[in-house]
């Protein structure tokens, strides 16, 4: 997720010279309104307005510091370039709905409106399965998305979504910015004409729900269940039958008998969706998706019309909706799990010679992907060798 100014040269979070221009140009948009301060929110949780309102201050701050003592007018010296920008996510959708909407009104603000972005509803442009093709070709500006979506292109892909038994999104973070890996997600995105940057970044997931309860290796056999990612070829591996119901198809193919199981998301988002109707045992931990990256695409031709100022300001305010998001993310989940308590879930934890074959299985998908593309293979020894490397601190650096 590092962020360019200009070519393939990253900058450091908010390494900014105070009267640069970016600096001017983002101390121009000041988040002073009463509608700017106001924390996106959820009807299923309790959290108390002050809270969301200083989450969402200490993510601006960084940016604005520096407002009061610079001068003004760099932003409208900028060109003004549209961007019509389709999400993957409805806005109503906890989380991940508030990440999508949250960076454009971002980008528009800290840009003074040289950057005007028009937002779009998934489906309402083309279906979000199009996106890539799309942006590709240049007849879709940009969308907000993940690159785990688009394995079909390549399975190196999934890897900057989400990895199985992998870090949380703290390691995940370190990888990218400085082991290499936003390096390596920039030129395969370049091979298809892609500018992709890291724009959000999402608690871990849960395990999944189950209408029965998996005490061992034995009860995944002949089990239908709907899967995503690399967890689903996993899955296979263990004699799973998986699917791949949208969220809107999950609940009725549960309650249908469709299907015997499912993994979806966070338990915000889950129970915001109802599963809990249909299925009461709820497994942690999501080893398939300990931290989730999302990506925002922008055509090569449409990047090219950026000035540097504007480039640099789209970058920074996705670091800045990551921070949101994952603070977001976390806030919601007690709150969650609480209402599902009431509400009669039996909440599970996979036993760990579950975890232990799930976990084996997982390194022989490894091995074969890594056979099967080279892609897959650059970027998963950049991101093994340094989870290997960050072990020493990761071992002793933190409360076990």
């Amino acid at each position: 997720m590092d962020f360019l100014p200009v070519g393939p040269i990253g900058i450091r979070p908010f390494a900014l010279d105070p009267f640069s221009r970016a600096c001017i140009s983002l101390a121009r948009a000041r988040t002073t309104d009463a509608q700017a301060r106001r924390p996106f929110t959820f009807r299923e949780r309790n959290i108390k307005p002050p809270l969301r309102a200083r989450l969402a201050a200490t993510v601006l701050s960084a940016l604005l510091a520096a407002s009061t003592f610079l001068p003004s007018g760099a932003a409208a010296e900028e060109k003004r370039v549209r961007l019509q920008i389709a999400g993957a996510y409805p806005s109503s959708m906890s989380v991940l709905g508030p990440a999508q909407t949250r960076i454009v009104d971002l980008i528009k603000r800290l840009s003074a409106g040289s950057i005007d972005l028009r937002f779009a509803e998934p489906g309402d442009l083309m279906p979000s399965s199009q996106y890539f093709d799309a942006i590709a070709a240049g007849s879709l500006d940009a969308a907000y998305t993940a690159a785990g979506y688009f394995t079909g292109k390549d399975p190196a892909f999934a890897l900057f979504t989400a990895v199985p038994f992998g870090p949380g999104p703290a390691e995940y973070l370190a990888w990218l910015e400085y082991g290499g890996g936003n390096q390596l997600m920039w030129d395969l995105h370049e091979q298809f004409g892609i500018v992709a940057r890291n724009c959000g970044l999402a608690s871990p997931e849960a395990g999944g729900w189950f209408v029965k309860e998996i005490t061992s290796p034995e009860d995944f056999k002949g089990l239908r269940m709907r899967f995503f990612g690399l967890g689903a070829k996993v899955m296979q591996k263990l004699g799973v039958v998986v699917s791949r119901q949208r969220s809107g198809e999950i609940f009725q193919a549960l309650e249908l008998g469709t299907i015997d199981a499912s993994e979806f998301s966070m338990p915000s988002m889950d129970l915001a969706l109802g599963f809990h109707q249909v299925a009461k045992f709820y497994y942690f931990p999501g080893w398939h998706q300990q931290a989730s990256v999302g990506q925002l695409y922008i055509s090569k031709s449409k990047w090219a019309e950026l000035s540097d100022t504007q480039k640099l300001i789209i970058e920074q305010a996705c670091r800045a909706n990551m921070l949101q998001e994952l603070a977001d993310s976390e806030a919601e989940q007690a709150d969650a799990l609480e209402e599902m308590r009431k509400k009669g879930v039996q909440f599970r934890q996979y036993p760990p010679a579950v975890l232990t074959a799930i976990e084996s299985k997982w390194q022989e998908v490894v091995a074969e992907e890594s056979a099967r593309s080279a892609n897959f293979r650059r970027v998963w020894e950049s991101y093994a060798k340094f989870r290997a490397g960050f072990g020493i601190w990761r071992d002793r650096g933190y409360v076990k």
